[in-house]
């Protein structure tokens, strides 16, 4: 097998996990350690770093492809992404994604979005995620469409190049019109609606910077607040927007009153949205900003506080 540039970078257990799925995390170790793959006859280690028109050989049952799958077209998932475009050129795709769906797949996540893009390879090219968006989160999602747009778009978010902005409506409102939250985050030893929960932590935390100001407000009971995060650490507006004592509205991890109002106009759910993102595009490095509308299940409940949006 012959590397594609498009593959060029990427690491050996990566691309093997990509290109064989039904492999297991042993038996890629396995295949690696007793030396029947290798790399332009050499033996590799699984961090070792794909060139393109390298010559990747392969044990007899990956050749014949018994571990390898056919991708499975799925004209709905096709038409899905399609109705989701933002954006896309030769290099990028930019999705608004709509709350409730799950970026990648795990072991209770069958449908994803990661897996629906299967449908949505073109010239052999599957886009791939530069960062993630929590599955109750909505909004602008980029991918990469060559490798090394990407690296270039995934580069940008680990240095913090990127300009992002959220709304949510929190309840109760924040005190302070508009500040800086400069409080790191680490794991908590706790589980909370089904998954794991984060908390400030000075002494052991990353690193986890977020502006915001209030856009309006609702009395002292709910706002509409815009929050730009500096940095990208898990579940980061949830946790700091709890400790300024305004966390959002429909969040069952970090609110302990989640739901306090009535009605069958707000939303029973995450009031979070990726409003806009900002970056350099990967061809010639000109800024662009790509902003998604509100989705219509946000639009009622931004709506029922009388917030113009």
């Amino acid at each position: 097998m012959i590397i594609k540039q498009d593959d060029d970078g990427q690491r050996l257990d990566r691309f093997l996990k990509k290109t064989f799925p039904t492999l297991t995390f042993g038996q890629t170790q396995k295949l690696i350690r007793t030396g029947q793959i290798r790399i332009n006859g050499k033996r590799v280690k699984q961090d070792t770093r794909l060139t393109a028109n390298d010559e990747l050989r392969l044990p007899p049952s990956l050749q014949d492809g018994t571990a390898k799958p056919k991708m499975q077209f799925n004209q709905k998932d096709r038409d899905f992404i399609n109705s989701m475009v933002l954006f896309e050129d030769a290099h990028i795709l930019v999705l608004n994604k709509p709350h409730g769906l799950a970026v990648q797949g795990g072991t209770k996540t069958k449908i994803h979005l990661d897996g629906m893009l299967n449908s949505y390879i073109k010239k052999d090219v599957k886009p791939r995620l530069c960062h993630r968006l929590d599955r109750d989160t909505s909004g602008v999602l980029i991918l990469g469409k060559t490798a090394e747009a990407t690296r270039h778009l995934t580069r940008q978010f680990q240095t913090h190049h990127v300009q992002k902005t959220y709304w949510a409506l929190t309840t109760p409102a924040p005190i302070e019109p508009h500040g800086t939250i400069d409080a790191p985050i680490a794991k908590a030893d706790i589980y909370r609606d089904g998954g794991e929960v984060m908390c400030h932590d000075p002494e052991n935390g990353k690193k986890a910077i977020t502006d915001f100001e209030i856009i309006e407000r609702a009395g002292k009971e709910a706002a509409f607040v815009a929050f730009y995060p500096k940095t990208g650490r898990t579940h980061q507006i949830r946790v700091h927007s709890q400790i300024i004592g305004a966390p959002l509205l429909g969040d069952p991890k970090y609110n302990d009153n989640p739901f306090p109002f009535e009605g069958s106009e707000v939303h029973k759910g995450l009031h979070l949205h990726s409003r806009e993102i900002s970056f350099k595009h990967p061809e010639d490095n000109r800024e662009i900003s790509i902003n998604a509308p509100l989705p219509n299940i946000f639009l009622k409940s931004w709506k029922s506080f009388g917030f113009n949006v």
